[in-house]
């Protein structure tokens, strides 16, 4: 087939304005992974690039990469190349309805989409509306509280008095990649988590829900949207901070060795087999205890894992793709060898030169584009039959690259 590929941080969602290095190399890894393993299944690939991107030539694999300029000509472009193809798929934040309108877009040219429906998107990105859908399903999940995004600090601090214990987690019910996300600690720290809220998001409402201590945890799912096939447990490292930090996503290690794996793909697949729309990939993220599987949120879309997830399983997870949304078929026995560790790395803004240098370093999974003056950032995969191995593969290819960035061989 003819596959159309776009990612929107790396494929000109940002043009013209400042693209979040930390985000980029999540996006480019994803774009370029997800490319190889089209091309790998024997499938033709179009894509897109920021113009800003496409000037150095990036190491991606695609058949066709159009250069984007504005972020207006984006649909346009999604629907021009999507009637040419035979099917597309769209990696993008659910955040103001972009991964929905992207979709639609896409579902509108008649061409099949390998994503979730876009109608289902919102009920799933939606962390409020997702938080009342699983509570009636009886799936766990921390304890919670949802309040208008006008309520004022006094207002929130009376309501979770006595109902929610210290720490707790607040997050806005509509963003991804962290955006407004915070912990506080104590009673003192509730008004600065609802102005960072405040201050950072659009979202109409936010939640404040009960800290649980445990491993920080996806499922990566693949779905016909009917039926639904855990593939892997991947641990996720985050670092939640308090409201005067800036809380992120690092990274993780695929797969992930825990007590409560099985529960936790129950819980996956229970979660995805009950809405029908969620077909392809889909991401459960998830918080490990002893004891339990706390169910966070629901990502109707590739998730950074897959960079990880392919080196390891037996099958080509793209082309499980294809044959989910458009066979009705789901792999077959399942097999994991090795573990990848992926992680970012921030550099100073590289000079084209060491720019090239780096993109022959077969653990960069995304490289450190010069988009800005003052950063950059890099995400490195590597890959070892253990996890002691794949750590210390990772702390090799970490030093070179911090090497090579400070001008050396």
């Amino acid at each position: 087939m003819n596959v159309l590929v776009y990612e929107h941080v790396s494929g000109g969602g940002f043009a013209g304005t400042q693209v979040p290095p930390s985000v980029l190399s999540e996006g480019f890894s994803m774009l370029r992974s997800l490319v190889a393993d089209f091309k790998a299944a024997g499938h033709t690939v179009t894509t897109m690039l920021d113009s800003r991107i496409a000037k150095f030539t990036p190491p991606l694999n695609a058949d066709c990469i159009v250069p984007v300029f504005a972020q207006k000509e984006i649909q346009e472009i999604i629907s021009k190349n999507a009637a040419s193809a035979d099917a597309a798929y769209v990696i993008a934040p659910e955040s103001e309805g972009v991964l929905q309108s992207l979709l639609e877009t896409v579902e509108k040219t008649g061409v099949a989409s390998l994503n979730c429906a876009a109608d289902v998107i919102g009920k799933v990105a939606d962390k409020a509306v997702l938080h009342k859908f699983l509570s009636e399903l009886d799936v766990p999940q921390p304890e919670t509280m949802v309040f208008g995004a006008e309520a004022y600090a006094e207002e929130v601090k009376r309501a979770v008095t006595g109902k929610l214990r210290l720490p707790l987690v607040f997050k806005p019910s509509c963003d991804v990649s962290c955006g407004g996300l915070s912990l506080a600690r104590n009673e003192r720290q509730i008004a600065a988590a609802v102005a960072k809220i405040r201050r950072e998001c659009v979202s109409k409402r936010f939640l404040v829900q009960e800290f649980i201590r445990g491993a920080a945890a996806s499922v990566s799912v693949i779905s016909t949207g009917g039926e639904a096939m855990p593939i892997s447990l991947n641990c996720q490292d985050i670092a939640l901070k308090t409201p005067d930090g800036a809380s992120v996503y690092r990274g993780g290690l695929v797969p992930f060795e825990h007590p409560m794996q099985f529960k936790a793909f129950a819980t996956a697949e229970k979660i995805v087999k009950s809405f029908p729309g969620l077909r392809g990939y889909v991401g459960v993220d998830l918080v490990l205890t002893n004891e339990e599987a706390f169910v966070i949120e629901v990502n109707p879309r590739l998730t950074t894992s897959y960079v990880g997830l392919r080196r390891v399983v037996n099958f080509n997870p793209a082309e499980a793709i294809v044959n989910a949304v458009l066979k009705s078929e789901l792999p077959t026995n399942v097999q994991a060898c090795g573990h990848v560790l992926f992680s970012k790395v921030e550099l100073p803004p590289p000079t084209p030169n060491i720019l090239q240098t780096i993109y022959e370093m077969s653990e960069v999974a995304a490289p450190p584009f010069p988009l800005s003056s003052s950063s950059a950032c890099a995400l490195i995969s590597a890959y070892g039959i253990t996890v002691k191995a794949a750590t210390a593969r990772f702390r090799e290819a970490k030093k070179r690259i911090l090497k090579v960035a400070q001008g050396g061989e």
